[in-house]
């Protein structure tokens, strides 16, 4: 296998730290858009590609964040109609006439992620743009390819909406499969073996083709490949702890190890009694703070 030349890596660096304040507001957007932090981050990973090699065409660089916003908005709906299309149906007539938006107070930013997906999408994108990221009509208007008038009647109705299933605490996060007592079982053992620094017992617990996604940084296939990746764990001072966000299980990684609130997040996909899957977001640190993980009462 040849190895990536370095002219490739050092124009991906360059991309990436070029759009790296943008990218918090990029997954706000599309947190909430999919209802998930997670799901969110994916879109923005997808979204982001599709960005460098619209660049790499370009004669010029565009005005990033309107540019960025387009494009994450459209990738946002092809997700969506991909996994969930029951939350993008178009709305058979919008009514343009003029309402007052006077004195709306944008307490929608406190909703859940998931609560936004109760409404129709042009009420959803509208209110996230406005309320959450702040954007002017005109600017609303432009990301989503609509009219000033159209915007003013989704915000209206998508903030009515949307704070009545607030008050009633109506949506709750998308079903998910529930952890088995065996997947919850290997996941306590990953992690206890990985807080007592056992990194033999913890690749013991890895499938010989096993995946490292160290997100927005590498990606590594087989378990010669990811040895590393505990390596460098090793000289850090780290504690990981089983809990719950978005309705799974996930792991709270917390750096320093005696801090009560985790920096960032790992996810673990289990192949039978094996560890199939790494997903470690600590390359994405604002991804942690939308998706209220609680750890579990013995961590």
């Amino acid at each position: 296998m040849s190895a990536i030349p370095p002219e490739l890596s050092a124009a991906r660096d360059r991309f990436l730290e070029l759009v790296a304040d943008l990218r918090p507001d990029l997954h706000r957007y599309c947190s909430r858009l999919v209802g998930s932090a997670i799901d969110g981050e994916d879109v923005v990973q997808e979204a982001l590609a599709k960005a460098y090699y619209a660049m790499s065409l370009s004669p010029e660089l565009p005005p990033l964040r309107p540019w960025l916003l387009r494009i994450a908005h459209n990738t946002a709906i092809d997700f969506l109609r991909r996994y969930d299309r029951r939350f993008v149906e178009p709305v058979a007539h919008i009514d343009e006439t003029a309402v007052s938006l006077d004195n709306v107070r944008p307490d929608v930013v406190r909703a859940a992620l998931s609560s936004f997906v109760s409404l129709p999408v042009l009420q959803r994108s509208s209110v996230i743009l406005k309320d959450v990221l702040g954007l002017s009509l005109e600017d609303v208007a432009d990301t989503i390819g609509t009219t000033v008038p159209a915007v003013k009647a989704a915000l209206n109705r998508g903030r009515t909406s949307l704070r009545e299933q607030v008050r009633q605490d109506a949506i709750p996060w998308r079903d998910r499969p529930e952890t088995s007592a065996s997947e919850r079982e290997l996941l306590g053992r990953y992690v206890a073996l990985f807080n007592a620094r056992d990194w033999e017992g913890v690749q013991a617990l890895l499938t010989e083709e096993c995946r490292l996604d160290l997100v927005s940084k590498s990606l590594r296939r087989g378990r010669k490949q990811v040895t590393p990746y505990f390596g460098n764990y090793a000289r850090e001072d780290v504690r990981l702890a089983v809990g719950r966000a978005e309705g799974r299980d996930v792991i709270g990684v917390y750096s320093p190890a005696s801090n009560r609130e985790p920096a960032y997040v790992i996810a673990l996909e289990l192949e039978g009694d094996r560890v199939g899957l790494i997903r470690d977001w600590r390359y994405v640190p604002y991804l942690v703070g939308e998706l209220g993980f609680e750890a579990e009462a013995s961590t």
